[in-house]
């Protein structure tokens, strides 16, 4: 077995594709995993905002995450009907596209590319930073057990999206048990203290304060926490994975994601502030997360602590799955549209979308190097991505229940399809406005660079698709095929020596014309390369001309050319281009015959002329030159 059948497991046949599909056991971890695993950084991320706040910032964090919850509900909503709307794929690109125009739907694919790439880095990066609040001994190996991660995390989706829903199924499980039930113990302490437990484990005593409240840092930790809210749109951008029905399935995924994040993060809150837990610094010795913190403070650091916290580590580190699922599947439509490589659009081994797949490694592994995997450095750039791509898709769908309605065919149906314009423009409201906020609240924090970089990878669509369309003027209708029988072509065979790769090319080239010229190309002067030369015409006479005369059949000429300065096309190029003068109404083609390299050491002890030289005359030769491979199996 080859050791890539080891690595990514067997190669698949096409009939296999529908059998490679999810339910919604599969679809939780698979989809879902971006979701449960923001409910992490996101309650985090908006309380490092409140430091500055000092003991009191955690009093206000339930104020802060109330709102966010509020439009998850809003959101959920929105998406159980436009997965209903749209079975297939009910990603905003698809949805701007129908709705809003091309446009608009260059912009939402932006949006979303750039969020999956930022939602592995930034959930990669959240899952070390738990597991070095479990392990501070870890601290000063963050960045490379990011990358680490990153790479399990690709070779896990190589094998294919159902292995990896399967595969990362026990530990989002164990995550969702370990901490509905922490949750559930914590309110219940706390409940029964009167709002004030005492902590199993006390958490680190918040930094002194060094600012008052105001609105402005409300909205700021308003912002950081939106960063809960990703991977939400992941169910309607990945409904070709789901199995029949998709809706079903879709719907099933949908409501078990939501609806655990939203008793995580209202949970979260609640124990934070009862607890009195606050955020830590990434970046300094000593580290611990917030819900490292929220179980040693319900339940102490005993056993059932570093099963939560690993099971906290597994998500966290895996929720880039959610990306993985998605956003090849993101890059094969618009590949489809002709805005990115073909490439994109075309099946692997195990029948996903292999290209998007490694790129969406390698732009993560960037990120993740440039920002050193540290959470906080990545979060300003994060949620303006996803809430750009909330608002279009939720604003498409009102379009859609617009135009529904005015074909509506009775008072029942369009009170139905009015019911769903509403939601979705509420929704749509609702999103832009918290897009809004994070704008202009993250803005110098970091945020400028992504809004910097979504109209670059427009512009950077765009260059595809002209390009695509410039091929396509290109090499449009000819019309009628052209035969002329006298127009055979005059075929040049580069040889090094008669030898039995040079036979067979010859004996290919004298079924296509009569006209053939076996090229040899000296690469140095003096006595040694004049004797060579001797006798290559020597045995060309014999083995050549001879046979060929008896034959009666023309003979091939054989041309020995100088390379001055070693470089083997040139010549080529230059007969090529002198036989076009000389025969306008003629092509010339160029048989190469080349010994077939099956094992990687071949591609040391072949010096490579063959293909240097098929590389040249493809760049450089004009329209008339074919160039005809002649392969040698040894």
């Amino acid at each position: 077995m080859a050791w890539l059948d080891v690595l990514l497991g067997a190669r698949l046949a096409n009939r296999d594709y529908g059998r490679r599909k999810i339910g919604a056991f599969e679809g939780l971890p698979a989809m879902g995993l971006d979701g449960l695993g923001s409910s992490a950084y996101g309650p985090e991320a908006a309380l490092t905002i409140l430091i500055p706040l000092g003991a009191a910032g955690s009093a206000y964090i339930e104020g802060v995450m109330a709102p966010i919850v509020a439009l998850l509900m809003i959101l959920f909503v929105s998406y159980w009907q436009t997965i209903r709307a749209y079975p297939n794929n009910g990603g905003a690109y698809i949805v701007t596209k129908e709705n809003l125009g091309t446009n608009v739907s260059l912009l939402a694919a932006a949006a979303l590319m750039i969020d999956y790439v930022l939602n592995v880095a930034v959930g990669i990066s959240a899952g070390v930073g738990a597991l070095v609040s479990a392990a501070p001994a870890l601290h000063p190996y963050i960045l490379p057990i990011c990358l680490g991660v990153l790479v399990l995390v690709t070779i896990a989706n190589l094998r294919g999206t159902l292995d990896a829903g399967r595969l990362f199924a026990a530990p989002t499980y164990l995550f969702v048990v370990s901490f509905v039930a922490i949750i559930a113990i914590g309110v219940a302490k706390a409940l029964l203290s009167g709002g004030h437990p005492a902590p199993v484990a006390p958490p680190p005593a918040p930094p002194p304060a060094t600012e008052s409240l105001s609105l402005w840092l409300l909205l700021r930790a308003f912002a950081s926490g939106c960063t809960a809210m990703t991977g939400v749109e992941a169910v309607s951008n990945g409904m070709s994975a789901f199995r029949e029905p998709p809706v079903k399935y879709g719907h099933r995924t949908l409501a078990a994601i939501v609806g655990i994040l939203a008793i995580l993060l209202a949970g979260i809150a609640y124990l934070a502030n009862s607890y009195r837990i606050m955020a830590m610094d990434q970046t300094q010795p000593g580290y611990r997360s917030v819900l490292s913190q929220l179980v040693g403070a319900v339940i102490g650091e005993n056993a059932f602590f570093y099963v939560a916290i690993g099971s906290l580590l597994c998500v966290l580190v895996l929720s880039a799955n959610t990306s993985f699922v998605d956003f090849p599947r993101l890059c094969r439509m618009v590949a489809e549209d002709g805005f990115l490589p073909k490439s994109f659009a075309i099946a692997g081994r195990r029948l996903v979308f292999s290209v998007g797949i490694l790129y969406l490694a390698a732009t993560a592994g960037t990120l993740l190097f440039a920002f050193g995997g540290i959470t906080d450095r990545l979060i300003p750039l994060f949620a303006i991505g996803a809430f750009l791509t909330f608002t279009l898709s939720q604003g498409g769908m009102a379009v859609h229940w617009r135009r529904a309605l005015r074909r509506s065919k009775s008072r029942r149906e369009a009170g139905a399809h009015h019911l769903h314009f509403w939601i979705n423009a509420v929704g749509a409201s609702a999103t832009g406005l918290a897009l809004a906020v994070i704008i202009v609240a993250k803005f110098l924090e970091g945020a400028w660079i992504t809004i910097l970089v979504i109209p670059a990878v427009i512009a950077l669509l765009v260059s595809i698709h002209r390009y695509y369309r410039w091929v396509a003027r290109e090499v449009c209708d000819p019309g009628p095929l052209e035969i002329d029988a006298g127009s055979s072509p005059i075929i040049l065979i580069p040889i090094e020596d008669w030898d039995k790769l040079t036979a067979k090319a010859l004996r290919l080239a004298l079924t296509l014309s009569p006209d053939v010229v076996g090229v040899h190309l000296t690469h140095l002067s003096g006595p040694e390369a004049r004797e060579r030369e001797e006798s290559l015409r020597a045995r060309w006479r014999g083995s050549v001309e001879q046979p060929a005369a008896a034959a009666g059949i023309a003979a091939p000429r054989l041309m020995i050319l100088q390379a001055q300065y070693r470089d083997i096309h040139e010549p080529v190029l230059k007969l090529a281009g002198e036989l076009g003068q000389k025969f306008p109404g003629r092509s010339v083609a160029v048989l190469i015959p080349e010994v077939v390299k099956r094992h990687w050491y071949q591609y040391l002890l072949h010096v490579g002329y063959a293909d240097h030289l098929r590389r040249q005359l493809l760049r450089k030769g004009d329209s008339r030159l074919a160039v005809i491979d002649v392969p040698w199996r040894l």
